[in-house]
Formats: C-alpha cells, structure tokens, sequence
C-alpha cells in the first residue's frame, strides 16, 4: 500500500513553493507515495488572539493569501486534472513573477496558464465551498497536528515542518519523509547556511 502523505501549503511561502514542486515533481515521476494537499492560512496562523478567524471576516479583511487558498482548493476538488498545473501556476505568479496573490486578476492568470476556465473557477470560489474547505483543513491540522506553519508534511500521526533549500529536489523529499518515523528526533536545524 502507497504512504498517504498530507503536505501544507500557502502559495505566498517559499519554502512551500520548494517542497510543493518536489511533490509535484515525485507525482509526475510516479513515485509510490499517495499525496494529499492542503491548505494552511497564513494569515490566519498570525492572528492575534481573539481576532476572528480569517475566513469569518469581510473578503477585504481576510489577508492576502485567503484568495489564492480558495483558488486552489476549487481546482484542487473540482477540476482535479488541472491542479498540479494550477498549484505550480499560483507559486510562479508570486516567487517568479513577483505578483501579488490577492488580486483576483493573477488568479485568472494562473487559471488560464492550466488550461482552466476562469470562469469556472472563480464560480466555484463565489460558492463559498473553497473557504468552508479551507477552514475545515486548516483547523484539522492545528487541532489534530499542531501545524504552525508551510511546509507541513503529515504521515499518520507524525507531522514535521521542512524547509527546503533548493527548488523541486524529489531526491531531497525522499530522503525528509523516511525521517517521519524517527519519532526519537524532535528538531534538527542548522546555526547557519552555507551558501
């Protein structure tokens, strides 16, 4: 049977962006791990407390990542066969291209860059599915993992926080998720980088 791995995003992180292009790129390569990807506000884990949650607020006062969340949870459930595209797509119009993930015009873009109706898309979003879904997820994995942050990766009842030197390694992904079970090792971070 193939790892089910869970692994967090939100498309304003580079971090994120690294390790998200290695699950994409172990996918495509047919790697024999099952991934599952989910959604993780930012904005929302920077709240101050008391504050109401990001997707209980005005869309204007939701954050700037809220929208790019959305949009990729829509793609990701209801055009399935676009969302790779789509995900690599929303992490190159912030870390390549510089443009901000809050307007709904570099949506659109993304959108059409996989092969997407807009339309389509922003229609499912209007639905109000997408932040229901993204409230549901981000909040399983506080309670249920205590996630803090991207990237997460989530393999039965461990879950580790990786940051990934370099774009889309899947030999670096690899070598990370067989450390999920060595449960005896609790934080490994270097002093400096060198680079």
């Amino acid at each position: 049977m193939a790892r089910q791995i869970a692994a967090t995003f939100d498309y304003r992180c580079p971090f994120a962006r690294n390790g998200h292009e290695a699950v994409v790129n172990a996918i495509r390569e047919g790697h024999d791990a099952e991934f599952r990807f989910v959604p993780f506000s930012l904005d929302q884990a920077h709240a101050e407390e008391g504050e109401a949650p990001v997707w209980a607020r005005p869309p204007d006062e939701r954050g700037t990542g809220v929208l790019s969340l959305t949009w990729g949870i829509a793609v990701r459930d209801a055009f399935p066969d676009h969302f790779l595209d789509f995900h690599l797509a929303a992490f190159a119009a912030r870390h390549d291209h510089g443009k901000k993930l809050g307007h709904e015009s570099v949506m659109i873009e993304a959108a059409e860059s996989a092969g997407l109706d807009p339309d389509l898309v922003a229609k499912e979003v209007a639905s109000g599915r997408p932040l229901e879904v993204l409230a549901a997820e981000h909040t399983e994995m506080v309670d249920g993992y205590q996630v803090f942050g991207v990237p997460t990766y989530v393999e039965g009842d461990e879950a580790v926080f990786i940051r990934f030197m370099e774009r889309g390694r899947v030999d670096d992904l690899v070598r990370a998720l067989d450390l999920l079970d060595w449960t005896r090792l609790n934080e490994f971070k270097r002093t400096r980088v060198p680079r």
